[in-house]
């Protein structure tokens, strides 16, 4: 039997209902805002060149993070385990070096690691059909414990190489680079995830499968084996993330990224994707991720205690669920 052609995303038509326009144009907004919220409230504090370099240095981390997340939002999954994931890849990075590797076989072993086991996170819900959420919670405590395991519990010290270089400020000898290596290396993955989603079959299965699953297996789409490579490409971005935060940290750290997966999560649904599947855009995750850590370094330059930091960051959480509803209720309606 041939299989039934794929049609290609739907564009936005030209009388776009409000759903439609904020799901384009919200995220902008909404950084707009933020920028200007903490601008107008710490103008000298936020509104400077070491702080928007800052901003950039925390949202590679989280960005990179947020582009695998895009992938498994839009097909209708989940993955709450990417922050200890990349704990996990901090680790392995820091321990390969200390074992005498290379600078770049620690770091292709780190995003290893960290594919492999989403490529396990893929098996259990593919193979055993449980259900994404409850098998990435599990991992999400499974991989922090053994990140804890394989550290000993400490922090694990490495010799110093040009991993950690990539998120560093730059000086004023590398202005010319405009921003560092690592805010560099996240925009060149997204432009790539980008045409993925847009020019290949593996992105249009991504839509279809997130939009209708049945339809999509009826289509002819090899949605088990799709699933696999979605849960194994998000979680080594996941690995790149950690890539990237070891050069921020310089260490193997198996308690850091604690809530970098609601950051991602949030970024991803800010960004315009629909937690229920079927949409979402690389351009609109990057602006959500801007906006999360914006809003994060906000609040820290009002001096805000960390428990307020946690409240503001689990409301912009629950907007984000609250807008991607609105905009389903939106579609629908229109």
């Amino acid at each position: 039997m041939t299989a039934t052609p794929l049609p290609a995303p739907a564009t936005t038509p030209r009388g776009a209902s409000l759903s439609e326009l904020l799901g384009k144009f919200g995220p902008i907004f909404g950084l707009v805002f933020v920028v200007l919220l903490f601008g107008s409230l710490r103008p000298a504090a936020f509104l400077n060149w070491d702080n928007a370099q800052l901003i950039l240095l925390q949202t590679a981390v989280v960005g990179t993070a947020a582009l695998g997340m895009t992938l498994i939002i839009i097909s209708g999954g989940i993955d709450l385990s990417i922050g200890s994931n990349i704990a996990l890849c901090t680790v392995v990075i820091a321990l390969l070096l200390s074992r005498g590797l290379p600078p770049l076989a620690a770091a292709a072993g780190g995003v290893l690691s960290s594919a492999l086991c989403g490529l396990f996170i893929g098996v259990l819900i593919t193979r055993l059909k449980l259900s994404p959420f409850i098998v990435s919670l599990g991992m999400w405590g499974a991989l922090r414990g053994l990140a804890k395991g394989m550290a000993s519990e400490t922090m694990v010290t490495a010799p110093s190489t040009w991993l950690n270089t990539l998120l560093t400020s730059l000086s004023p000898e590398q202005r010319w680079m405009l921003v560092p290596p690592g805010v560099w290396m996240m925009l060149v993955f997204g432009a790539l995830v980008s045409f993925v989603l847009r020019n290949t079959r593996f992105g249009r299965h991504i839509f279809a499968i997130g939009s209708n699953e049945q339809t999509a297996r009826l289509c002819g789409v090899p949605v088990d084996r799709t699933k696999l490579l979605i849960y194994t490409t998000g979680a080594m971005f996941a690995g790149l993330a950690g890539v990237l935060q070891f050069s921020y940290l310089t260490v193997g750290d198996p308690t850091t990224a604690t809530g970098y997966e609601l950051s991602a999560i949030a970024a991803v649904v800010i960004g315009g994707a629909s937690l229920s599947g079927g949409q979402g855009s690389v351009f609109g995750t990057l602006i959500g991720a801007l906006i999360m850590t914006s809003v994060s370094i906000g609040c820290t330059k009002l001096d805000l205690a960390n428990w307020v930091q946690e409240i503001v960051t689990g409301a912009i959480i629950v907007f984000a669920v609250t807008l991607d509803r609105f905009r389903r209720h939106g579609g629908r309606a229109g």
